[in-house]
């Protein structure tokens, strides 16, 4: 049975907090996680890009020069794609970069990623973890005291906290999530991963 480790807000451990092993013990498989990252990362793209072609350039309507007598070769448009400032040829267009991976492999993937997280324990989960008021030195106080060497830390959330959102959101390399949004990229980009104890219910119920 896979268990984490339960930390309250002051870093000191309260025992083990057990784990369902079909989301938390999952074998590694490079090719699927691999395949699920450069998805994230290519839906992550504007895909606003684009270049001229020749006939959007502007100008080239009179002949640059005459067609004999220069020694030159002929050349009918300033605005032809080898000469400088003429249009592309095949210039970079709008375009969509996004790629269909099923629901089931995305899940499988992070259950991957999670389960690889524990394996090394930069995973952990925390309880108590509230905010009455926005407040971001107590947040980084907090985080200090659980987390003391992280140089870049996960917060997993198990429902969208206002409160938590504006004290974390000054913080450098601290990210939120909630446990509905959670992908395999988060998780890879985090050198250590924390979540609310009250999440981990949320994840399991979502990735089995």
């Amino acid at each position: 049975m896979a268990s984490v480790k339960l930390l309250n807000i002051d870093g000191v451990e309260q025992g083990e907090l057990e784990l369902n092993e079909k989301v938390f013990d999952v074998l590694l498989n490079e090719t699927l996680v691999h395949d699920v990252v450069v998805s994230l990362q290519n839906a992550k793209r504007q895909g606003t890009h684009k270049s001229k072609t020749r006939r959007e350039v502007s100008g080239g309507g009179q002949k640059p020069f005459r067609q004999k007598g220069t020694g030159r070769a002929r050349q009918g448009s300033i605005r032809e794609p080898h000469m400088r400032g003429g249009g592309s040829v095949f210039g970079p267009k709008p375009r969509s970069y996004r790629q269909a991976i099923p629901i089931r492999i995305r899940r499988q993937a992070l259950c991957c990623v999670l389960s690889e997280c524990l394996r090394q324990q930069n995973l952990c989960a925390i309880t108590d973890l509230t905010c009455e008021a926005p407040k971001t030195s107590v947040m980084a106080q907090m985080i200090q005291k659980v987390l003391p060497d992280a140089r870049k830390t996960l917060l997993v959330l198990s429902d969208i906290d206002k409160n938590i959102l504006l004290s974390t959101r000054n913080i450098p390399r601290v990210e939120v999530r909630t446990a509905a949004d959670l992908n395999a990229l988060d998780v890879l980009l985090a050198t250590k991963v924390v979540v609310q104890q009250e999440a981990f219910a949320k994840l399991e119920e979502r990735l089995t």
